[in-house]
């Protein structure tokens, strides 16, 4: 299915995955958004579980292994070009997660990857479903994660 000018929505994943007070944010290589942080995801595979495709994701893309520890919320992403089309749009399907292991590295979906604290997050040049999910979620995100042992997120 094309992403760009689709024939239907696309349905994508993404993780807030929180440490140590940080939360994972990627500076995204591709549209749309280019250029803007936001939370590691992607387009999930025809087959794929929508909790395995969020793994894969940050897997790939940030080189972290997660645990989905819940279902966050849904935004969708629709974005019309000049004369009016779809140019692009998007079902995401968001998870909070936690990370297991693995070395922070960004893939060629991300220009950069990085640990970045809560409160400096909203101030970022960052995608606006970002932004709505932090205007939304930011106070449970932060009580979550100033808990100092991570295996205490609920389950």
């Amino acid at each position: 299915m094309r992403r760009e000018y689709p024939d239907a929505p696309v349905v994508a994943v993404a993780a807030v995955v929180l440490r140590d007070g940080k939360i994972l944010l990627v500076r995204r290589a591709g549209e749309p958004g280019r250029g803007k942080w936001s939370i590691p995801g992607g387009v999930v595979k025809l087959g794929e579980r929508l909790r395995e495709a969020v793994v894969r994701e940050v897997r790939e893309e940030c080189g972290i292994q997660i645990e989905v520890v819940d279902l966050l919320d849904v935004f969708e992403v629709i974005v019309r070009d000049e004369e009016g089309r779809i140019k692009f749009h998007y079902v995401i399907v968001d998870f909070l997660a936690r990370p297991l292991s693995g070395q922070l590295r960004a893939s060629d979906d991300a220009l950069e990857a990085a640990w970045v604290d809560l409160e400096e997050a909203p101030r970022m040049d960052i995608t606006r479903t970002l932004a709505r999910l932090l205007e939304k979620h930011g106070d449970r995100l932060k009580a979550l994660a100033e808990l100092q042992d991570p295996t205490a997120l609920p389950s």
